[in-house]
């Protein structure tokens, strides 16, 4: 079946994504073991990805946790440093599909706040055709509604979506829609795909 759009995730696919990387670097992995392990960060992160207020929702953290209210303030103060750098190659795939008139789409759990600084950050985020984020949609992979709203809004049919993500749980639920998948382990491998469904070839994925 061939290929009408790509859908890409961004964190861990256009963008890197590690808490614990950035946390490590800050107060040690020893340390950073000890925050995650009495803190639930990430599932703080959850519900601003669900459209909950990012400032509101880590500083409510941090007041539950007084022994670690610095550490967890620096989730805020220092996101985007949790959320980088940019992986180079992504981003040119998606500019090279665009290039190629094949319409791209951004299928993201991303908080409100949180998006827009990545947006001010990453200008390849202005590239996409369409964007579907959790945060603006109050809904979020893997469960299927989100899947459902890309599908209606864009009017692709299941079929003919490509879609790359980074989590295991996700591609799953795409496949069981119907969608064309591929599990994003790096660039190096999404360009053999899109060069292997005929979306680009070989220079145009280097």
């Amino acid at each position: 079946m061939s290929v009408d759009a790509v859908v890409f995730d961004i964190g861990n696919v256009l963008i890197e994504w590690n808490p614990e990387g950035f946390y490590d670097a800050e107060i040690g992995a020893e340390r950073r073991a000890a925050l995650f392990a009495a803190v639930e960060l990430h599932a703080m992160n959850e519900r601003v990805d669900m459209g909950e207020a990012f400032h509101g929702q880590v500083m409510a953290l941090a007041e539950a946790h007084p022994d670690w209210a610095a550490e967890i303030a620096l989730w805020h103060d220092r996101w985007i440093e949790m959320a980088s750098p940019e992986i180079p190659r992504s981003g040119r795939l998606l500019r090279a599909l665009k290039a190629r008139g094949v319409p791209v789409f951004a299928l993201s759990n991303f908080g409100v706040e949180t998006f827009e600084i990545a947006r001010v950050h990453y200008p390849v985020f202005a590239e996409f055709d369409a964007l579907f984020v959790s945060g603006h949609l109050r809904m979020a992979k893997p469960d299927a509604p989100i899947y459902e709203r890309l599908e209606r809004e864009t009017g692709v049919a299941p079929e003919r979506l490509l879609f790359t993500d980074d989590r295991a749980d996700n591609i799953a639920a795409a496949r069981a829609r119907g969608w064309q998948t591929h599990h994003f382990t790096g660039p190096d491998g999404l360009a053999e795909r899109l060069v292997a469904e005929g979306l680009l070839n070989e220079a145009e994925a280097a």
